[in-house]
């Protein structure tokens, strides 16, 4: 089912290209319409400049000057036969070098293809002739640039509205996911206060019973994960712990809940690694991470969780032995949704990397995978200071 606002997205790129469109028609309809305009204004400009250019001592040339001094928008330049510049208008020449200027200018608007020429009518002069060369004026300039303009505007409205809807969508998912995490961790509360009961019971009449300690392991861990759910959507309290001791925790935890055929190393440098994160988020990642590991291997490998320092920079890497991930999938692998698993929702990465990149400021990726030997994922924190 397509997404109500990608149905508003598609509208409104319809839309502008709708506005774009009839924009560019009516632009250039009215370039077309002011071309013709000044062109007849020139024409009328070359019959009066010819009025002058043959008239005898006693002609009334009033009218004619009018029309010359009437054009103030339009560049224009007369050239005699002999390729002498005879007059100029509305050009703006540099007063150093003002000939070469003109010269320059005008070889540039004899360019454009736009002149008037007439013959002078005396029957002395029969074969002398002024071209007038002419160009568009600055308006006309503006408005052929206008429809670009606009059309560049109406590009960035479109990517600030597609962003903005995007941005809408992204938090509208965030608060869902949120709402579901409360809920569910709301829910979670009332068995978990039971198995407690239940579990009390039991270590008063089985005291000495293995079984019964690990009980309680779990029931600890739904506890855990049930305030993992509960913090999603408000800010995490952050604080100095034992990065070492995290991560030997965890491999303990998860090396006697997945198959006995699956070697856990967690490999520790020679100092413990103090980090400022969330206790109760940062596990859940790791412990997500192991678990993709080990489903990866089908029940049989090696799963190694691997720790260190450099620069500023703390580092994690959790490795498997198992079938690896294709190249062509490695960027949707932390994409909400998606999964190659039968069963899960596709949400586990994508948690952990919301954990890791917002709430930790850090980075989650793969650091390499290849079909049929594994994978390693990595995850970057910066050090604090105060370490």
């Amino acid at each position: 089912m397509i997404n109500i606002k990608d149905h508003i997205k598609s509208i409104l790129i319809f839309f502008a290209m709708i506005i774009a469109i009839c924009s560019l028609y009516v632009s250039q309809t009215l370039i077309s319409d002011m071309e013709k305009e000044e062109k007849n204004k020139m024409e009328i400009w070359a019959s009066a400049m010819k009025s002058i250019s043959v008239a005898d001592e006693n002609a009334d040339l009033t009218l004619a000057l009018e029309v010359l001094n009437g054009n103030n928008t339009i560049p224009v330049v007369v050239i005699d036969s002999k390729g002498n510049i005879q007059n100029y208008r509305n050009i703006e020449t540099n007063k150093k070098d003002s000939l070469a200027s003109l010269y320059k200018k005008v070889s540039a608007i004899c360019q454009n293809g736009k002149n008037i020429r007439f013959n002078l009518s005396t029957q002395q002069n029969a074969d002398k002739y002024i071209d007038i060369y002419y160009d568009d004026s600055i308006l006309l300039k503006k408005l052929e640039i206008y429809p670009y303009v606009q059309l560049g505007v109406v590009i960035i409205f479109v990517i600030i509205a597609g962003l903005l809807l995007s941005n809408m969508k992204k938090v509208e998912e965030n608060k869902v996911w949120a709402g579901l995490s409360k809920e569910t961790a709301h829910q979670l509360g009332t068995p978990i206060s039971s198995l407690m009961a239940w579990q009390e019971l039991l270590e008063d009449k089985y005291p000495d019973e293995e079984i019964v300690g690990e009980i309680k392991k779990d029931i600890h861990s739904l506890r855990i994960v049930a305030d993992r759910f509960s913090k999603i959507g408000s800010e995490p309290e952050v604080e100095i712990c034992d990065i070492t001791e995290i991560l030997n925790s965890r491999a303990d935890y998860i090396s006697k809940r997945i198959s006995n055929k699956i070697n856990v190393i967690c490999e520790n440098p020679p100092h413990h690694i103090n980090g400022l994160v969330s206790p109760q988020l940062f596990e859940w990642v790791i412990e997500n991470l192991c678990k993709n590991a080990a489903d990866a291997m089908d029940g049989s490998g090696t799963l190694t969780i691997n720790h260190g320092k450099s620069g500023n920079i703390i580092w994690i890497e959790v490795s498997d032995t198992g079938k690896g991930i294709p190249k062509s999938k490695i960027k949707k692998i932390f994409n909400p949704g998606y999964t190659t698993k039968k069963r899960g929702w596709g949400l586990g990465l994508s948690l952990s990397k919301r954990i890791i990149c917002q709430y930790h400021n850090g980075k989650i990726f793969v650091k390499s995978s290849e079909p049929g030997k594994g994978s390693t994922f990595r995850i970057e924190i910066r050090k604090p200071r105060i370490v």
